[in-house]
Order: structure tokens, then C-alpha cells, then sequence
């Protein structure tokens, strides 16, 4: 048991670490950066609209899993829960510009979905060791190349909003520690933490189909400069291809 906890906190902790990859755009130049951000969001997007339709929802919906029926439920209670959030604290309600003092409620709704995410990402590595090492350290390189291309979206999301270059990395960084929440509740309850992920992947994929469906693509459509919107479209159709490349990761 002692290597089991051992391998799923180192695992996940290196999962948590990818969330920081946002540093590499730490030396841009802010008005350089301000010119790509838009594509990051757009990329953003596309990726998650293409983990929610290409990888949670597959896996929420699996035979094995028995989750024909339910899935759909729990999905829709996903979006509507992301819904009811930004109506009770008024988010829609804001119209002022972007600043680094006024956080947008794209980039908090963004980080709602991320928290998730990660907490699922948490209990399915946790749960893998279970399994055996093979399989969890197999579980662990899957989920960390899938977080790469995440977190770079995310990160860009954080940006537009509102928040700092620093904010933003820290704040990414925080939500990733959802991944050490996950591992600590397997390892706490073993091997039933399984059933855990059946409600709450397709919950996951809600969430997801809400925030890039009602929060991302209402920004892509304030640019309506032909080239960049054309740019825009490249970039959010990278971010689904990327996302089905993954299946092949496995």
C-alpha cells in the first residue's frame, strides 16, 4: 500500500506541475501577447469541445461502465449546474472591459471546469495504481500529454480575462491541485473511488460543452476581421484534431 501512495502523489503532483506550463509565455511582451490570445481561447474551445465529445462522453457512456443511461443526466446536470453559477453571483451581468483589476466570467467559469477536470484526472491515476504500477505510470503519461495541450488553452483563457501573467499561472496551478484532491479520496476509500468516476465524467462533460459553448465562442465572435476570424477557426479546429490525437495515446 505504501507504494501505491508513494507512485499516485508523485504522479500526481507531476500532473498538477504541467498546469505551469504557461511560463513560456512569461517573456512575450504584453502586447504581443495580447495579439495571440484570442487563437489561445479559440484553441481553448476546440479543445474542449473535443475532450468533452471525443473522451469523456465515449468513456462515460462505455458498456463497462453502465452508463448508457444515466450519462445523458448527468451530463445536462453539468451544464445546467454551470448555468445556475454564473445566475446566482450576476457574471452575465458584466460588460466592463477586460482589466487586470475586472475578472471576466469566461476566464472563472473556465477555472470551475479545469477544478473538475483535474479532480477526475486525480481519482482515474489513483485508481489505476489499484490496478498495478504498469498501469497507473501507463495512466500517468496519457493524462500528462492530454494536460499539455489543456493547460496551454487554459493558461491563454486565464489571460483574456483579466487576470495577470502571474495570477494566471498561480490560479491555473491552484485548480490543478484538484488532481492531489482525486488521488487522496481514492486512496482513502480504495478500490470503490471507480464508481466516483461514472457520475462524474459525464458531469465533467457537461460543464465543458457549457463553457466553451456559452462562454468561449461568444468572445471568438466579437473579432470579425475576416483574416482573424479565419485564424481563429484554424486554431480551433487544431484544438479538436489535437484532442483526437490523443485517442491514440489511449
Amino acid at each position: 500500500m505504501t507504494q501505491i501512495i508513494i507512485y499516485t502523489l508523485v504522479s500526481v503532483l507531476l500532473v498538477s506541475a504541467m498546469s505551469l506550463i504557461g511560463i513560456i509565455f512569461l517573456s512575450i511582451k504584453t502586447d504581443r501577447l495580447k495579439q495571440i490570445l484570442i487563437y489561445m481561447v479559440s484553441f481553448s474551445a476546440g479543445a474542449l469541445f473535443g475532450d468533452a465529445f471525443l473522451h469523456l462522453l465515449p468513456e462515460a457512456t462505455a458498456e463497462t461502465c453502465g452508463g448508457q443511461h444515466i450519462a445523458p443526466f448527468l451530463t445536462l446536470a453539468g451544464i445546467l449546474t454551470s448555468f445556475i453559477m454564473e445566475k446566482l453571483i450576476h457574471w452575465r451581468h458584466c460588460h466592463l472591459p477586460q482589466t487586470e483589476g475586472h475578472i471576466h466570467p469566461f476566464a472563472k467559469m473556465n477555472l470551475f471546469g479545469d477544478a473538475i477536470h483535474n479532480f477526475i484526472d486525480g481519482l482515474i491515476i489513483a485508481a489505476s495504481y489499484f490496478v498495478s504500477i504498469p498501469v497507473g505510470i501507463a495512466t500517468t503519461i496519457a493524462v500528462v500529454f492530454h494536460e499539455i495541450p489543456q493547460e496551454v488553452g487554459d493558461f491563454g483563457v486565464l489571460l483574456h480575462g483579466g487576470y495577470t501573467k502571474p495570477k494566471a499561472l498561480l490560479m491555473n496551478f491552484m485548480t490543478a491541485l484538484a488532481a492531489l484532491l482525486g488521488a487522496i479520496v481514492v486512496l482513502i476509500i480504495g478500490a470503490h473511488a471507480e464508481y466516483l468516476t461514472y457520475y462524474l465524467v459525464p458531469f465533467a462533460a457537461g460543464s465543458f460543452i457549457y463553457i466553451a459553448g456559452s462562454d468561449l465562442i461568444p468572445e471568438l465572435h466579437k473579432e470579425t476581421a475576416p483574416k482573424r476570424s479565419l485564424l481563429q477557426l484554424i486554431w480551433f479546429v487544431f484544438g479538436i484534431a489535437l484532442m483526437a490525437s490523443l485517442l491514440l495515446v489511449g
